[in-house]
């Protein structure tokens, strides 16, 4: 169901930001509620089915996981916002002038400093023409959409509610794009999935056009296991925020209280579980499903993995998925890393869509 507007029933109701009158703004809504969730029982009922239990963490970021998380990049222990934005800050106009590109596609999208360092570069080199927010958050696209409108003027901002697994297809095709997904979020696919998602980018893509991705690397495990248990416990709320979504969304009784954050490092995988352990035996009722889900005191709900990379090992996927990569950086402390892939192939087999 495709719901073009410009802007969001909290925005009508006066309670949430708000796209300004006459702006060259809209915001395309491409799921609804009740199918979110129906797909949130879907992931629901198989995921607490397996062995071991799992939810997807896409399940986080509603609008309260969103604000969350935002909370979390500013936290000292989390390391990776402060380093992406030390190399974006060096690396913006470079990235812009390499580009060419006069529209910016920002995938998990939020209106942070790092998105203004490429746009002011794109800018500034007179190429800026669009931008194209793309998150889960109807919210956070709103927000993002109107902090653009007033930091730009009369720049063309075409926001897109969506998900990663279903709606990448509804991205506008129109100029040449240098699509971001920053932030480390490449991690929280597995390697399977994150093999399928790079495919699909470059298919949306047209030779020539480039794909701007931020990764964690491989250090030691003490800063790693820090930067998801912080000493203030937001993490920990942002982690159990996925229970009241369940509950709120799907009638379910999850008493969030008895579930404790849990973070581990698999040195063999060179990634960080996230997990949600029962405290005691208990039983929650999803009356959605119609039945009673058993938790063992001591029993673990998978909700996020995040990979950690080496800059060989990116390289090397994004050459897989038909990218050139133009450029790798990492921040002075060497903890993350962008890089800069460009899909190769003819330029003219996909002209510009003007």
């Amino acid at each position: 169901m495709m719901l073009p507007h410009n802007s969001g029933s909290e925005a009508e109701a006066g309670q949430g930001p708000r796209l300004p009158a006459g702006s060259r703004a809209s915001i395309q809504v491409c799921i609804d509620e009740p199918q979110r969730d129906r797909l949130l029982l879907s992931d629901v009922s198989s995921g607490l089915s397996s062995f071991p239990k799992e939810i997807p963490p896409k399940w986080f970021y509603d609008d309260a996981g969103s604000r969350l998380f935002n909370k979390i990049t500013q936290l000292p222990e989390y390391y990776p916002h402060r380093r992406e934005r030390e190399i974006l800050a060096r690396r913006a106009g470079l990235i812009a002038s390499l580009s060419a590109a006069d529209t910016l596609v920002e995938l998990g999208s939020g209106f942070s400093p790092k998105t203004i360092m490429l746009l002011d570069a794109m800018q500034s080199i007179g190429n800026l023409r669009s931008f194209v927010p793309f998150d889960v958050s109807e919210e956070s696209v709103l927000r993002t959409a109107a902090g653009a409108v007033e930091a730009y003027g009369d720049l063309d901002v075409y926001g897109v509610v969506g998900e990663f697994d279903l709606h990448l297809g509804e991205l506008p095709a129109e100029g040449r794009r240098l699509l971001a997904l920053l932030g480390g979020t490449i991690g929280n696919f597995t390697p399977d999935r994150r093999k399928s998602f790079l495919n699909e980018v470059s298919g949306l893509l047209r030779p020539g056009e480039l794909l701007l991705l931020g990764a964690d690397l491989v250090k030691d495990s003490e800063r790693l296991l820090a930067a998801y248990d912080d000493a203030a416990g937001v993490t920990a709320e942002f982690n159990r925020n996925v229970l009241k979504v369940i509950n709120r969304h799907l009638g379910a009784d999850f008493v969030v209280e008895r579930f404790t954050h849990v973070v581990t490092y698999e040195e063999d995988s060179q990634w960080i579980e996230m997990r949600l352990r029962s405290d005691v035996d208990q039983d929650v009722y999803i009356p959605t499903l119609g039945r009673l889900i058993h938790f063992s005191e001591g029993e673990d709900i998978l909700t996020e993995i995040s990979i950690k990379f080496r800059l060989a090992q990116v390289r090397s996927e994004l050459q897989s998925a038909g990218f050139e990569v133009v450029e790798q950086w990492m921040d002075d402390a060497g903890d993350f890393s962008l890089s800069l892939g460009r899909l190769v192939g003819n330029p003219m087999d996909k002209p510009v869509v003007e």
